[in-house]
């Protein structure tokens, strides 16, 4: 369930910052949204929080190891983790190794990870589970069970 605080705002993922017309700074954002003057800091994979009644940039936090992620395509989709490193791989998919909160580590490429937090304390309600992919006997046990 959405708390009526959070449903004021949307998480999204910068996809490209550049300048425009006579300099002026914008990003775009995985939803087609052109955000004009982004903090100077935002930069390509971040994520910003948009109020969405004014479509106004609120805040925003780092792609960076140590924050709260969450996997939005591939095989690990739906997991959410924390981002431990990230391997660059010139001409080729960038790989980012994360760890959930029961222990198991996973590695994604960049581009399925979505940013949903600072720190180990994310900005939006997870789905139940908590993101935590669960193993074909414990997820057996669980159906079992009711």
């Amino acid at each position: 369930k959405i708390s009526k605080e959070e449903s004021t705002y949307k998480l999204c993922r910068v996809r490209k910052v550049f300048r425009g017309l006579r300099g002026t700074p914008y990003c775009t954002t995985h939803d087609g949204r052109t955000l004009r003057y982004p903090d100077p800091e935002v930069k390509s994979n971040d994520t910003v929080r948009v109020e969405i009644p004014s479509g106004k940039m609120l805040d925003h936090v780092k792609f960076e190891a140590g924050n709260t992620a969450m996997i939005r395509g591939g095989n690990n989709m739906g997991r959410v983790g924390t981002i431990m490193h990230r391997e660059r791989h010139p001409g080729s998919f960038e790989i980012v190794h994360l760890k959930d909160a029961a222990g198991h580590t996973f590695a994604t490429r960049l581009q399925n990870v979505f940013v949903i937090g600072k720190g180990t304390k994310p900005w939006i309600s997870l789905p139940k589970g908590n993101g935590i992919k669960l193993s074909i006997v414990e997820d057996r046990a669980a159906k079992m069970a009711k």
